[in-house]
């Protein structure tokens, strides 16, 4: 069966929210005049009504150009689209991106910083090697008594790779 056949027998349903936008003023067979309108509609519908009615004293001696306008604005809202979403769900995204803690979440909770803890450790201070006198002794500073402690053990033997690095070293050095 060849590609195109296979293509041709695959069904597909989509219902009626996804092939049409949210749209308002529609009941059964009841429209609102020359609607549905979407949800930026309406508010450009409303907010142009009320600035209209609010400013009639402005702009009454323009005659009937306003509330075209008004008309023509309301109708070029019809597809608006930021990103690719409506206007309604792009500024719920903005709005909770505003009020969102700045540090983000970790597992449902605000994420915040550590309480500042003081940094503890051990280094160690090998004594090196002298030939053939004895085996020198690690010694392990204490940082919080301020003084050595106990020696921690014998130094490894020193190999072969030791001896040849030290020789690099005060060669280069020198």
């Amino acid at each position: 069966m060849s590609a195109a056949a296979q293509r041709a027998q695959v069904a597909r349903s989509y219902t009626s929210a996804r092939r049409h936008p949210w749209v308002l003023g529609k009941l059964g067979d009841f429209t609102l005049p020359f609607g549905p309108y979407t949800p930026a509609q309406l508010v450009v519908m409303a907010g142009g009504a009320l600035v209209l009615i609010k400013t009639f004293a402005w702009w009454s001696w323009l005659g009937p150009l306003p509330v075209t306008l008004w008309a023509a604005a309301i109708w070029a809202v019809r597809g608006a689209k930021i990103g690719g979403r409506s206007p309604f769900a792009a500024a719920m995204g903005w709005l909770t991106l505003a009020l969102r803690h700045p540090a983000g979440r970790i597992g449902g909770r605000n994420a915040r910083d550590r309480r500042p803890s003081r940094l503890t450790g051990v280094f160690v201070i090998e004594v090196a090697p002298t030939t053939g006198a004895g085996v020198a002794r690690r010694v392990r500073h204490c940082p919080r008594q301020g003084r050595t402690c106990r020696p921690a053990g014998p130094i490894p033997p020193v190999t072969g790779l030791d001896r040849l690095l030290r020789q690099t070293v005060t060669v280069g050095g020198v």
